[in-house]
């Protein structure tokens, strides 16, 4: 897996006494809730998948709920600016770390777009697929097929959620946008009617933490990322910007699409990280 270096190195993973205790107290709770949820998610899936098909009725529900309450459980402080998107279309954000996930699905029912091999992963694999990842390979004789899923993801009313990065960071900058996964949307049957809405994830680090304290990048692992995270005695806050759609027809190729959508995260992002956070 290819992911973002800094110059500097992660910051130390120390869990104190407290921090093991604030650990158990929240991540029990917090398991309960993810799979619990997924539990029952599967159970409505049996029915919903036979008859709906692709349309997802009620499990997209279920699956904002335990986003936005995992949030509440961690104690991460949650807000949202600007309007959602209506209608068919796709949304872009910046990626910070595994917490974008609970972030983003917390506000808007969305659908992620990931690299395949994430499905193979212990545990977040398996939630991905359960909550109707898209799972795409990155190679470009698959473009024909990368397209025809979108096209029936997105006829079935799905709005699908990727990152442009291609990987995540530590949230106080945005790196150059990937062009590929924008290329579908010009086909014929997709071109008219997209729009695609840019979103950018701001994260406050908890008071005297280091300002990059919630992204996750280089070598870090994710069972280290989430003991931080979750021994942490204050938390921080997220905050989603949520820009103007912009549409798919009125952009003459993929690169100018994608530029036009980086310049509004990096706007975003930008303006977010110079104010203070909502409630402090």
């Amino acid at each position: 897996m290819t992911t973002w270096k800094s110059d500097a190195n992660p910051d130390p993973v120390h869990v104190s006494p407290l921090g093991w205790i604030l650990v158990i107290l929240r991540g029990l709770p917090l398991g309960l809730l993810v799979f619990g949820g997924l539990l029952v998610l599967l159970a409505i899936r049996l029915v919903e998948r036979p008859v709906f098909g692709l349309h997802r009725p009620v499990t997209p529900y279920i699956t904002q709920f335990v986003c936005r309450n995992a949030l509440r459980i961690m104690g991460i402080g949650f807000s949202v600016h600007g309007d959602l998107m209506k209608g068919q279309g796709a949304v872009v954000a910046n990626h910070v770390s595994w917490l974008d996930i609970f972030s983003l699905n917390a506000r808007k029912r969305i659908y992620f777009v990931s690299k395949a091999e994430v499905a193979g992963w212990p545990g977040i694999g398996w939630l991905a697929q359960a909550t109707g990842t898209v799972f795409i390979e990155r190679d470009r004789r698959k473009a024909r097929d990368h397209t025809q899923m979108f096209e029936d993801r997105l006829s079935a009313g799905h709005k699908l959620l990727f990152f442009p990065e291609g990987t995540s960071t530590d949230g106080l900058r945005l790196l150059p946008f990937k062009t590929t996964l924008f290329e579908p949307f010009f086909s014929e049957p997709l071109h008219d009617a997209m729009q695609i809405q840019p979103v950018s994830v701001v994260y406050h680090a908890p008071a005297k933490a280091p300002d990059r304290f919630y992204g996750w990048w280089g070598d870090m692992d994710f069972g280290s990322h989430l003991l931080k995270t979750l021994s942490s005695p204050r938390q921080g806050r997220v905050e989603l910007f949520y820009h103007p759609p912009l549409k798919v027809a009125d952009f003459t190729n993929r690169k100018t699409l994608a530029a036009a959508c980086e310049n509004a995260v990096r706007k975003g992002l930008e303006t977010g990280l110079s104010i203070a956070p909502d409630g402090q």
